[in-house]
This record gives structure tokens, sequence and C-alpha cells, in this order.
């Protein structure tokens, strides 16, 4: 296990501890770093589909994935407001500068910023209230890639499903030439974004939930859309599972 200079700097503080003091000190030192190494999460994000994904992770960057590719990003414990999300169609030169035709951030390969709606995404914070993670598939920026976002770890067997064909079934006010967006992006209203905090489902977002019912359709969709596994726990993100 890696210790930090940090804490070898304390150590001749307790030069004149006596052997035993001594030994409980290491052992307290050692069972505080496993605490907060067994918090942090390990995320293995695949591409399932028959096209190229440039997968995008804030935080994490991003990463091409061929089909049946695989990229793993580990989070320290307490990371909040994590996003993972799907882009298609890119072209990036040398340096990482570019652009794609959806989930863009900004034209860069290593995202730093969210993506361009629509695009369907995966969200978390970890080691949050009572030590627990909680995640959630979210269509509130809109839909662009069949998702599913699961635990798999054996102390918590959560999972979440997006895979039915909302592209080819949106609607013309919701339709790009992308994906499909929210109503929250197509018409940026209080009705539809919540605003002011305060909204309900309407016919437009309940389109999202009728074809996927565990993901997030509108920005208070809380009640059925969040999962919660303890913290340490490690996931899986698919692109068309």
């Amino acid at each position: 296990m890696y210790v930090s200079r940090e804490l070898l700097s304390i150590c001749p503080f307790f030069s004149n501890m006596s052997s035993s003091k001594s030994i409980s000190l290491s052992i307290f030192l050692l069972i505080a770093l496993s605490l907060t190494y067994a918090s942090a999460a390990t995320f293995t994000i695949q591409n399932n589909c028959p096209y190229t994904i440039w997968a995008a992770a804030v935080p994490g960057g991003g990463h091409q994935l061929d089909r049946g590719q695989t990229w793993q990003i580990s989070y320290p414990a307490n990371t909040k407001q994590g996003r993972i999300w799907p882009r298609t169609e890119c072209f990036f030169d040398a340096t990482g500068q570019g652009r794609c035709r959806t989930g863009d951030c900004s034209g860069q390969l290593q995202c730093q910023s969210f993506g361009t709606p629509p695009n369907t995404l995966a969200e978390f914070a970890l080691n949050q209230f009572n030590n627990i993670d909680i995640f959630d598939i979210s269509l509130v920026d809109g839909f662009n890639v069949p998702m599913e976002f699961s635990s798999n770890s054996w102390g918590c067997l959560q999972g979440i499903r997006c895979t039915a064909d909302i592209n080819g079934q949106c609607s013309m006010q919701l339709r790009s030439t992308v994906g499909c967006n929210n109503p929250c992006t197509a018409f940026g209203t209080n009705v539809f974004c919540c605003n002011s905090g305060n909204c309900g489902p309407t016919a437009l977002s309940k389109f999202f939930k009728d074809r996927c019912p565990d993901a997030y359709s509108y920005p208070l969709d809380n009640q059925t859309s969040t999962f919660s596994c303890p913290a340490g726990t490690n996931y899986r993100v698919v692109f068309c599972p």
C-alpha cells in the first residue's frame, strides 16, 4: 500500500513513543488509508454498439471505443456531479481537437465540460449521505445511444437500462438530426425545465418515461429514477447493451 509523504513526515514526532504505541498508531493509519481506498470506485465503460463510440466522462476525459472495447476509470470517494455519456461520429486531430455529431464537449477529445444535447447520461455521486453512492440514467438532456448503468459488486446488484428505440419513435416536436431532444432542450420553458423548482411530468416527458421507466424524464423525476449502493461499489456503463 502506498503511504504518502505527509504521513511519513509525522513519524519522527512519534520516535520517542513506546514500541506498542507506535504499532498502534501504524495500525490506525493503515486502517484509515484502507477505508479511504475502499470507498473509491472503478467504472468500466463498454461499447457494444456496432459502431465506434467516443466515451466521455466528467471528471475523466474521453476515450475512443470500437465495438467490444472497454475503458476503466477509477474515481476517488466523494466524487460528485459525475457524468458519463456516449459521443458519436467524431473526428479528432493529433492534438485532440475536433468535433462530434452527438454529445460534443467543446470540440475536445478529453472532455472538461458537459456534452451538447441530445445525449444519454449516466450520472453519479459517490460516498454521499450515510456512505451511499447515488446513480441514475438521465434523459433530461435527451437521448442518442441506448445505455445500461449497473453495479458490478456482489454487495449490491442494481441496474438501470434504457434500450428502447427512442430515436426511431421520437416525435417531430422533439426530433433532431442527431437524436431525440428532451422537451426542456427543445422549448426551454419552466413547465419542462423546472426553472422555478416546481414542475411535474408532461405528455412530452412521458414519451421518455413510458419507454425507459427507470430513467429521469424531467428534472424532478426523482422518486422512480434514483438508485443507490454502499460506498465502495464498482460500476459498469454499457452502450448498446
